[in-house]
């Protein structure tokens, strides 16, 4: 049967050919027709396109942050992240001044640029003419203008539906202990990520960055949540540890700012970037987390020795970072436990010390030396640190409260929040309060008035704590869910009161007296708080705790150093590396910066890599 088809096709074949031959040599002479006709133009203009047709892209470069989720997504690689140096550059706030630029001769016109968008800010619109000459390749490829990417629009061809977008907007839920178990004891409140949890919170990261950009060590956090989408939890504590050794307490307590900026909380939740670091950290076994911190340890000692004066993230930082170098580091802690502000600071609903003391073991099994209950400038001077070691860091942290000044404050009953949260650390004898009354509305507010409501639970069965606040509730320095954890636990909060009297009858003190807030700064920024002494209130308690701020206790450096240092504020001077005006000095963390962990921790990686180029600078001269 194939024969006679092919024979058929070839005979229709010949016969068009034929055809085609019949005639031909007159065919040039009938174009003569035309030569006297006058030509036609017939004007090219687009004909309307489909509503959804896929044209040429559109950016709103307000909405745009610059994410680069457009460019990673296209298989093609037809999208390119360019400056526009006049747009905002806010890596904090998870914003770059960096806007797409489309290679025509590449893009297929998928829409996934669309599709991933975290913000909305790409849309295609009805276009698809358009002209250039031969020799103008190059003009397919288009930058980013004001009017968008292309520059004329015919409108939206296609924007992200519900059915289209790519990214899952909302957060896995943390298990967490109701208020009614959790008010009578100090058990850690959230339950941590299942497995499965863990991998799809993972999976809505779309590998943008924001957050590396944002956090103050510039940890690698899309890698280690690449590696929990992928199963493989070591090569996350791996990645983990290239910026910070106390990953199980930032895993945490950080203050997550790199949640701040993640792109996919421009519409929806943040990615949990915290409470993963924490999933893989608690999923490594501890002796196998050692190992993965030892590698790249050098092999050799480098003959050089430094001294670490505060055992905190800061100096624990520094020390580990120093002695996987070869140096030899010693850590001066006054207290009897490593840990510093967060051993002392934050209560262990929040922070399990035994989870700190993971992160130390870890640092402590590289070499590091704590040598806890040595206070310097009792039982050891600056001079004698200046004489045995190489270079010196100090890295205390705020342990001195701060007093509000007003009338009554110096009665007995009257304490420092600071020192009450160490008090209730320790385990040292403490009877809490019947009713308290803190002032504050930052988290360590928030922690000692927790802390007391606990305290009180166990004691007396009730709670009956007052947290007032000059800021109003918008504006807290809190954590949102310390605040709101903390109402959830009764104690009652009153925002934008200002206090102004400990009321003291007969020795013994009542309550704190406050007046509504109505400003906190005046015109030129600087603090200071009006009120409205008509609307006034007197909050009953028979202890009064103060949380509005800290200090560190500098006297340790003696008069000569402290002469010898320049100051700011009331803190040491020191460059962009934690070098300080007097040569063989560094200070690190919170003395310098205020309270943050994840700030102290990138305080110390910078403090050792200064010290590591100067030994070796000393070493060469």
């Amino acid at each position: 049967m194939a024969k006679p088809i092919q024979n058929s096709k070839f005979n229709i074949q010949n016969s068009a050919i034929e055809h085609e031959d019949h005639g031909s040599i007159l065919s040039p002479l009938k174009a003569l027709q035309f030569f006297a006709r006058k030509p036609v133009t017939v004007p090219l203009e687009p004909r309307p396109a489909a509503a959804n047709y896929r044209g040429f892209h559109l950016n709103d470069h307000e909405k745009c942050i610059g994410c680069s989720s457009c460019q990673k997504v296209c298989d093609n690689a037809a999208i390119t992240m360019v400056k526009v140096p006049h747009l905002p550059e806010d890596p904090i706030n998870g914003i770059r001044n960096l806007r797409p630029a489309i290679d025509y001769g590449r893009c297929c016109w998928c829409a996934l640029c669309v599709d991933i968008c975290p913000t909305n800010a790409i849309s295609l619109s009805r276009e698809y003419v358009h002209t250039c000459t031969q020799d103008e390749i190059d003009s397919y490829f288009i930058l980013p203008r004001e009017t968008g990417i292309h520059g004329l629009d015919y409108g939206l061809g296609w924007t992200k539906t519900a059915d289209s977008d790519l990214l899952d907007l909302k957060r896995q839920p943390m298990g967490e202990m109701t208020p009614e178990d959790r008010i009578d004891n100090f058990n850690e409140i959230v339950d941590g990520f299942t497995g499965q949890q863990a991998v799809i919170e993972a999976s809505r990261c779309v590998q943008c960055g924001m957050c590396h950009d944002a956090c103050p060590t510039h940890m690698d956090a899309p890698e280690y949540i690449r590696a929990i989408w992928q199963g493989n939890l070591e090569e996350a504590v791996r990645q983990i540890y290239q910026t910070n050794p106390f990953s199980h307490v930032c895993g945490r307590v950080c203050t997550h700012r790199c949640e701040e900026a993640c792109s996919i909380g421009r519409r929806g939740d943040p990615v949990a970037i915290r409470w993963l670091k924490r999933y893989a950290m608690d999923s490594v076994d501890h002796d196998r987390i050692k190992v993965i911190a030892a590698e790249g340890k050098a092999d050799y000692l480098s003959g050089h020795q430094v001294a670490v004066i505060g055992a905190g993230p800061a100096g624990l930082t520094a020390a580990f970072d120093l002695v996987k170098k070869g140096h030899e580091v010693t850590v001066f802690e006054a207290r009897s436990e490593a840990g510093g502000m967060p051993r002392y600071g934050i209560p262990e609903y929040r922070l399990p010390y035994d989870m700190m003391d993971r992160d130390i073991d870890v640092i402590t099994s590289l070499g590091v030396k704590i040598q806890t209950n040595t206070k310097v400038g009792v039982d050891i001077t600056m001079e004698q640190l200046r004489k045995d070691y190489d270079a010196v860091v100090l890295a205390i942290g705020l342990h001195l409260g701060r007093s509000t000044r007003t009338p009554g404050s110096d009665h007995k009953q009257v304490q420092k929040a600071v020192d009450l949260l160490r008090i209730i650390t320790e385990g040292k004898k403490f009877t809490p309060p019947r009713q308290a009354v803190v002032i504050g509305g930052g988290n360590v507010a928030m922690d000692i008035a927790r802390s007391l409501a606990r305290l009180q639970k166990q004691r007396y069965g009730e709670v009956k704590v007052t947290v007032t606040a000059l800021e109003d509730k918008d504006h807290f320095l809190a954590d949102p869910v310390e605040v709101k954890e903390c109402a959830e636990e009764g104690i009652e909060i009153f925002d934008a009161r200002g206090p102004q009297e400990c009321v003291i009858e007969r020795g013994k003190l009542k309550g704190l007296r406050t007046w509504r807030v109505i400003s906190i700064f005046d015109e030129q920024g600087r603090f200071a708080p009006a009120y409205d002494d008509k609307d006034e209130r007197m909050h009953e308690g028979d202890m009064i705790i103060e949380a509005i701020g800290q200090m560190s206790d500098v006297s340790l450096l003696g008069e000569d150093l402290t002469e010898a240092l320049e100051w700011h504020r009331g803190r040491i001077q020191v460059d962009e590396n934690g070098r300080s005006s007097v040569e063989w000095f560094w200070a690190a963390g919170d003395c310098v910066n205020g309270p943050d962990v994840v700030h102290a921790v990138a305080d110390g990686h910078r403090v050792a890599a200064s010290i590591d180029a100067w030994l070796a600078e000393s070493a060469t001269a």
